[in-house]
């Protein structure tokens, strides 16, 4: 199968070139960075562009975005101009090149303020039929790229499958109070419990997207780890979200001990991948008790395919007070 691959110089899109070569399928890579997983270098806001790398393509694998770290560096204009602008432009021209799925990655940001809680109220249980509220520029515009491939699904019956993937970058928290307390595999496994997903486990839901897009036609799912909490711990993990994990994995705290590490006191929000693991069979395989397991044995808690890509970075230079500018 031909698979496009748009953002093929990224940490996601690499990752997914990577596994779809050795499934024995031919991705082709675009991107405005030049990679050894990208084969034609432009943008997709450029409509020729586009249209010349849908030749012969199968799937369509929608990676390439400005992200949240690009909110303080770039225009709110550049955002709809690649958010926006470039997913109209190959949804159209799936529809000329007769496309038979079209996967959307988009990201658990356009919830946005809808996941806040107030101090000491329940944490939010998060499933896709949560209503979103972007609070950036980043956000509204992934939520108007989904709704424009609900459009192409209902209108012209073009399979779009949306995945709202959680955190997975592996650079540093960006919460200057975050990174000082923790340190940072301490604040990523941490996440794991409820906000972050591996990339290993993140192409393997692209992969069931892809296989099972015509036969779903059109869905959000969550894309992030399992949870061990349940919708009725959410207001004890409010205010004291240790002694609920302590129930669901004991063995934790014996190794955070062993580490010096350290557990978030509350917890303000947990996301629901349910849906992406009843209609996508989807199976993750890198959740918060497989890391405690990996850790006690010695292992990297992260699998194989996330070492192996590594940190990309999403800006040319470094700053000052983190890995990007915070607007």
């Amino acid at each position: 199968m031909k698979v496009l691959i748009t953002g093929s110089a990224g940490h996601l899109g690499e990752a997914l070139a990577r596994s779809l070569l050795s499934n024995g399928d031919q991705p082709v890579g675009i991107d405005i960075k030049v990679s050894d997983y990208t084969d034609n270098v432009g943008s997709i806001t450029e409509r020729d562009f586009v249209r010349n790398s849908m030749v012969g393509v199968d799937a369509i694998i929608h990676t390439a975005t400005l992200h949240k770290p690009h909110v303080a560096t770039h225009s709110r204009q550049d955002f709809i101009d690649t958010n926006i602008t470039g997913t109209l432009n190959l949804l159209e021209e799936a529809i000329r090149a007769n496309v038979k799925a079209f996967v959307y990655t988009s990201t658990t940001s356009v919830f946005g303020d809808a996941m806040q809680p107030a101090v000491g109220d329940p944490a939010v249980w998060v499933t896709e039929e949560l209503q979103p509220k972007p609070k950036n520029i980043y956000g509204v515009t992934k939520a108007a790229a989904e709704d424009l491939c609900q459009l192409f699904n209902r209108n012209q019956q073009l399979p779009c499958i949306i995945l709202r993937t959680s955190r997975f970058f592996p650079e540093q928290d960006d919460d200057p109070e975050k990174h000082e307390s923790y340190s940072d595999r301490n604040l990523k496994v941490n996440e794991l419990l409820f906000r972050r997903v591996d990339v290993q486990d993140i192409v393997k839901a692209h992969q069931l997207a892809i296989a099972k897009a015509r036969q779903i036609g059109f869905d959000r799912f969550i894309i992030s780890a399992t949870t061990p909490f349940q919708p009725a711990d959410a207001a004890e993990l409010g205010t004291d979200a240790c002694s609920v994990l302590a129930r669901y994995v004991p063995g934790y705290v014996q190794e955070y001990n062993r580490r010096g590490w350290a557990m978030f006191p509350s917890i303000g929000r947990v996301y629901d991948n349910q849906r992406a693991r009843k209609k996508l069979a989807w199976a993750p395989e890198y959740d918060f008790n497989s890391a405690i397991n990996r850790l006690s044995e010695g292992q990297d808690y992260r699998s194989p395919l996330t070492r192996q890509i590594g940190v990309k970075g999403y800006h040319e230079k470094t700053f000052i007070d983190g890995p990007y500018p915070v607007d």
